[in-house]
């Protein structure tokens, strides 16, 4: 799979995570300032910054 020529960076995770567990609103504040979202689809195309 290529986009704009480029190929992904894929890892394999083996970390099982706890489920029902969520980020609180100052938590989330530092992720969602890294996400840009299309104004046509904003729930489904999203861009992620990298750090």
């Amino acid at each position: 799979m290529t986009w704009k020529g480029l190929h992904p960076i894929v890892t394999f995770s083996k970390t099982v995570y706890q489920k029902g567990i969520s980020l609180t609103k100052k938590d989330m504040k530092p992720v969602e300032s890294r996400l840009q979202r299309n104004p046509l689809l904003p729930k489904w195309d999203i861009l992620i910054q990298p750090l």
